[in-house]
Order: structure tokens, then sequence, then C-alpha cells
């Protein structure tokens, strides 16, 4: 049985029984929590009921930290809107969204010196959950369960600049929060105009995708006009990538549709031209870490951080202390805020949270240490 509504085995339709009645107290919270979205979290995990749950549970607090709900309204800044490639272009056969990651003409260290890192993996967070959203407006368009989305990777242009560190990262945070919080939804990943340089490219970030999706890869060959119009009809797929679609003026790339990104001009760079007038300066250790503290007095106050850093990027977190007036390891406080790494030795971070509970101590910024 395929694990999917209207094809369960008697184990599995217990197992989705079990499992509604275990996720009563988070089911409220979640936007839509019908049999279909249940039983993407347990075939993810092979109907393992604690493992599902365990999945779920992460991705309520993931929702939390990356306020989903409101993500499809927040706009990314300029040079991210101008310049990081991509877009939403047509449908396959059976009403999929389609989504085309253009990377060789993307400028990934000019985004990277213009765009914190955290800023261009929510603007990929963000197309999931626009994905999702597509899948949602085509089972009410067509009367019939749209639910996973394909994504073609072009990879024309792929060079050395882009397996730069940092801009890898992106990739391998993007792969691993894929797989920990949209399981399930991904239909094909297909790959064309892959260059000699693909395997070594793919070899640094496959370790940070399931065995899943690595199933669901397609590297198309030299044929990949015709192989393509396979997956997509050749009416939803632009002339560019041999299908008949065209802008209203006749452009064969779709450029309404699809951002093919481009060399970012240096007037974005931010480190260069962000001054802000820090209140302390320290000096952390690589492996080492400093607590700042401070006092939250009542609900709904605003906790705003910035910092920048010299010779490697850092480890930033919010934790809530447990017990006052005495230092905690950050296992020992509660997480707020997960503790990610910043490349603020290139761009400045300017964050901030509102609080939600008053009269303890909130240690922030809990784990600083630069990179080797």
């Amino acid at each position: 049985m395929s694990g999917r509504v209207g094809d369960l085995s008697p184990q599995q339709q217990e197992a989705l029984t079990r499992f509604r009645d275990n996720l009563q107290d988070l089911l409220p919270t979640l936007p839509k929590a019908d049999d279909h979205f249940l039983l993407r979290w347990l075939r993810a995990r092979n109907f393992d009921l604690q493992r599902s749950e365990d999945m779920l549970r992460k991705h309520v607090e993931f929702r939390k930290q990356q306020d989903l709900d409101n993500i499809l309204e927040w706009k990314p800044s300029e040079v991210v809107q101008r310049y990081d490639a991509g877009g939403l272009c047509g449908y396959d056969y059976e009403g999929c969204p389609v989504w085309f990651d253009i990377i060789g003409t993307m400028d990934p260290k000019g985004l990277l010196l213009s765009a914190s890192k955290q800023e261009l993996i929510r603007k990929r967070i963000r197309v999931c959950e626009l994905l999702l959203h597509e899948c949602e407006q085509q089972s009410q368009k067509l009367g019939r369960r749209v639910d996973t989305a394909v994504m073609v990777f072009d990879m024309e242009g792929l060079s050395l600049r882009h397996l730069w560190k940092p801009a890898v990262e992106v990739y391998q945070q993007f792969f691993a929060i894929l797989e920990a919080n949209y399981p399930e939804t991904m239909k094909n990943l297909i790959v064309v105009r892959a260059p000699k340089l693909f395997p070594v490219a793919f070899n640094l970030v496959k370790s940070f995708m399931g065995e899943e999706t690595r199933r669901k890869m397609v590297i198309l060959g030299g044929n990949w006009k015709q192989e393509l119009p396979k997956f997509i009809s050749p009416d939803q797929l632009p002339v560019e990538f041999g299908g008949t679609m065209t802008d209203p003026d006749g452009n064969p790339k779709c450029l309404t549709k699809i951002n093919y990104g481009g060399d970012v001009p240096q007037h974005y760079y931010l480190r260069n031209h962000v001054r802000v007038q820090y209140d302390h300066q320290a000096t952390v250790g690589r492996g080492s870490s400093l607590q700042v503290d401070n006092e939250i007095l009542f609900p709904g106050c605003v906790l705003r951080w910035q910092f920048a850093s010299d010779g490697g990027d850092i480890g930033f977190g919010v934790f809530l202390k447990t017990k006052m007036g005495e230092r905690q390891r950050a296992g020992e406080m509660t997480e707020v805020l997960a503790s990610q790494h910043y490349n603020a030795h290139m761009v400045p971070e300017d964050g901030s949270l509102t609080c939600t509970e008053a009269g303890v101590s909130l240690g922030v910024g809990v784990r600083l240490c630069a990179s080797p």
C-alpha cells in the first residue's frame, strides 16, 4: 500500500488514528492538519509513530521560529529579490507546480556580501511554502489532490565560484531544512545542462539529502530538451527549456516568471556601508563562548541584537535561563532561537524577536565561536 489517503493497509490506518490522537495538543496550531498532511510525516518515517511525532513536533517549533504562518507576506531585501535566481513557472502533466532554480547565472559571493545567509535561506523556505500554497490552489482548481512539486535545476554556467564554502553552506542548510520540514513534497528534482563540475558540487550537498530525495533526482543528458517535455507539458515549459511558453512579448526565457540573477553590483555590498555603533566589544576564541544576559520585564518586549565579527563566522542563539544568578550551558536552558552560524564577518547581523514571558533573565548570544 502507498500509505496515501485511500490506499492504506489496516496497520497504516491504525497508525494514522493513533498518530492523530497523540497530537491532539498540536493539531490546532497547524494551518491544515488533515489526513493528507499527517500521512506525509508517517510516510517520511515509515509509519514509526514515535519518530513521526518527534519530527512533526520539531517542525512546529520551526514554524514558530520562522513565522511560517506569515512568510508569504514577507519580502526579501531588494538585492535578494533582484539577484537571487529562480521562479515558479508552469505545471507538470498532473498539475504539480514547477520551480526553476537557475544556478549558473547567480553571483553567490555578491549575494552573501549583500545579504545574510539567514535571509537567503529564509527566501528558500518561503519558496517551499509558496509551492505548498500553489499545490493547495491546484487541488481546488482541479478537484483532486495535488501535494507535490517539481524542481528543475539549470546548472549551465556552474563554476568554482559557486563552490565557495559560504555559498555551498546555503544549499546544504536548505536541503537539511527540506528533509526535516517538507517531507514527501518533492515529486522530482530534475537537473539539466549539468557540466563536468556537477558531480563535485553534488557530492558537497548529497549528504544533506535523504535517500528518498536522492531517488527522486533525474539528471538529464545532452538531449535534455527532448526529455524535459516528458515531465512537463510543452505549453507549460519555456522555450528556453524545450517548450512553447513565452512571455507576452515573446521572450523565450519567460523573464516575468523566472529570475535569472546576474552579477550583484558592489553598491549593494553591506560590510563597507553599514556603520553600527556597538555597545560592547569582546574577543572570543575559537570554540569558546560568551553570554550576554537581558532581563525581560513584561510580555511583548522586543529583544533586538546587532553584531559583527572579524576573521570568521560565529554561532549565535537565544536561550531562556532556567536558573537565576548563575551561568548555564545552552543545553540546560530553554531554546528560544536555535543557534546558527552567521557570516557576520561579511554582513553585520541585525535581528529581533518578541518575548512572550516576563520576569525572567534571558540569555542572549549564548554561543559565539569563530569557525576554522
